[in-house]
């Protein structure tokens, strides 16, 4: 049975590749994106985009003059580093912009929020790795901080008002579309700099893990969660850590160009590791990341190049 769908940050990197599988099923896709950082040119042929912020009356005005039954939540301030220099205008839109949305979807009939969390950020240091969904939540930065009481303030509208709620804590998502401008990306980051002859940095010596997970992965795990009742919560990630400088090497070998990276002065307070297990969404949505890094690298390359011959 199709469904009318919201997808909020749906021309950017993420919610433009969840809003291709949805309308490839049969949906009616609405797209709901300010362009702050999306772009036009990920918006599928087949779903309709309103161009507003999260924060807006409009947006607002959105859910309560179309019969939305799911809508999908990514819009986001995304860079973590941005969050912990301005922890306001992190709050500002991670928070009070689901607030707008939620208090819109209660009054007016949706019945699902799948909303983009971080399994990157929401555990700070952890115990063990790689952590599950039972790990204790210690972020360590304010972008962290409020997705997690997104996921809180999420619960609360699950018992108060009856909304079906499936929280996914994406690790680091890599893939085609990724922007390269900002500090959210670090593939794309690579990758854009090494195509343009220009000098790629790593913070410190580079021996900072993470759990890099295929942007495909990361669609399955959402297209699993349609119409899930309940509240559940669910890490997407591959539970394998790698450093950044296995990560350069990757990304230089799948280009095939660039100059070699450089090491910079480490970032104070950076996480050292991160990985997260997905045997929870395996086993109970019966999907798990499965792209290969080096393979999902050579794809998100090959995007890169023919963006580059583009101009975009």
């Amino acid at each position: 049975m199709s469904s009318t769908i919201c997808i909020t940050g749906g021309a950017g990197f993420i919610g433009s590749h969840i809003a291709d599988a949805f309308v490839e099923q049969g949906h009616e896709v609405i797209i709901l994106d300010d362009l702050s950082s999306g772009s036009k040119h990920n918006v599928p042929d087949g779903a309709e985009l309103v161009v507003a912020d999260i924060r807006s009356d409009q947006a607002a005005q959105l859910l309560h003059d179309r019969k939305i039954d799911v809508l999908i939540h990514h819009a986001a301030q995304m860079d973590v580093r941005r969050s912990v220099e301005n922890p306001v205008f992190d709050a500002d839109v991670n928070l009070l912009g689901l607030l707008n949305l939620l208090e819109a979807a209660r009054k007016n009939g949706v019945h699902q929020v799948i909303f983009a969390s971080t399994g990157g950020a929401i555990y700070g240091e952890q115990d063990v790795h790689p952590a599950d969904e039972d790990h204790p939540a210690r972020p360590i930065s304010p972008y962290g901080v409020a997705k997690l009481a997104g996921e809180r303030y999420l619960y609360f509208y699950h018992c108060q008002y009856g909304l079906d709620v499936t929280c996914l804590r994406y690790a680091n998502v890599y893939g085609p579309r990724q922007n390269p401008h900002g500090e959210a990306g670090v593939v794309a980051i690579f990758m854009h700099k090494l195509l343009r002859g220009e000098q790629a940095v790593i913070n410190g010596d580079g021996k900072q893990s993470r759990d890099y997970v295929f942007v495909g992965d990361v669609v399955k795990a959402n297209v699993a969660a349609l119409n899930r009742p309940g509240f559940e919560i669910f890490n997407v990630g591959t539970g394998i850590e790698i450093d950044v400088n296995q990560l350069f090497a990757e990304v230089h070998r799948g280009l095939g160009t660039g100059p070699t990276a450089i090491h910079g002065e480490a970032k104070v307070g950076e996480q050292q590791r991160s990985s997260i297990s997905s045997a929870k969404l395996r086993s109970q949505l019966g999907v798990s990341p499965e792209t290969v890094f080096a393979d999902g690298i050579r794809e998100t390359a090959e995007w890169f190049k023919k963006a580059g011959k583009l101009g975009r």
